[in-house]
Order: C-alpha cells, then sequence, then structure tokens
C-alpha cells in the first residue's frame, strides 16, 4: 500500500472510530490528520468543545479515552505517536457547522479549481453566509464569492491580533 494510501485509510478509519468516542466525552473531534514526521508516525487528534477554550484536562481526558480503543481495534500497521490537540487560532474548518460559528469572521480557503468571476482558487476574506450547499466569502476588492463545499480543499479560521 502507497505512502498516500495508507495515509487516508488510517485518517478514514480513526474518523469512523474515534469521533463516537470524543464525543462521549462531550467533545468534538474536529479534525484529524496521520503524518510521518522525522520522529515516525503520528496519529493527531484536534479537539473542541462548545465555547472553545480546550485545555490539557481535555486533551488528557481524550487521549485516555481512545488509547485503549486504538488498541483493540489495531487498525494502523506500524509504531505511531498519538497526540491530542486544540484546533489553535486558525483552526480548520471541515464541516457546516464549523463555517456557521464563524460566520463574519475573517477565512482562508482554497478550492481544488478556480472558482467565481474572475476564476480563483484562494480566497481569503469575510465569511458572510453559510447556505445549503456552500459558503459566501466577501473578498475585498474583488466582491462576494459563492464556493460549494465539495470545491474547498482547504479552509482556515484566520486569527486577527
Amino acid at each position: 500500500m502507497s505512502e498516500k494510501n495508507l495515509k487516508q485509510t488510517v485518517e478514514d478509519r480513526a474518523g469512523a472510530v474515534l469521533d463516537p468516542i470524543v464525543a462521549g466525552e462531550g467533545l468534538e473531534l474536529v479534525d484529524l490528520e496521520f503524518v510521518r514526521e522525522r520522529e515516525g508516525w503520528v496519529l493527531r487528534l484536534f479537539i473542541d468543545k462548545p465555547g472553545g477554550r480546550v485545555g490539557l484536562d481535555e486533551c488528557s481526558q481524550v487521549s485516555r479515552a481512545v488509547d485503549p480503543v486504538l488498541d483493540v481495534e489495531d487498525f494502523i500497521p506500524h509504531e505511531y505517536s498519538l497526540e491530542v490537540s486544540s484546533p489553535g487560532v486558525d483552526r480548520p474548518l471541515k464541516k457546516p457547522a464549523h463555517f456557521e460559528r464563524v460566520q463574519g469572521q475573517k477565512v482562508k480557503v482554497k478550492t481544488f479549481g478556480p472558482v467565481g468571476d474572475p476564476p480563483r482558487k484562494n480566497f481569503a476574506g469575510t465569511l458572510t453566509g453559510v447556505v445549503g450547499d456552500g459558503i459566501s466569502v466577501e473578498v475585498e476588492g474583488a466582491g462576494t464569492f459563492h464556493i460549494l463545499f465539495k470545491d474547498i480543499a482547504k479552509a482556515n479560521l484566520e486569527f486577527e491580533f
């Protein structure tokens, strides 16, 4: 199995297995990644809670809850490290609910291909709406762009100082 296929397979399986465990702890699994770093493979979970402010206690709680499940399920074919953290100030936006929570705030969105008129793949602006199949982003000097969820390759909240 190629590294890319392994990564996707582990991420898909981990999401399906761990999402209900994290929810059972009263938290949300915002995102996860399975990556190879210099020290080896890392399964990294990003968690959040209503109202935000995930701390060390919540990260430890989730780590203790998912670790035995990962051992029993045993779907990761080699040694890895488990990390649990908050999504951070530039949190990823994956689900419609994530976008709804940050309406009116600055976001960065990358699409798989060109979108809008004039066509572009990178959007930095204010998230002005979440409508059924997509979002609206007001880009200063360029207008409002409607971007379908299926076209979004990556989206993050843009932290303002």
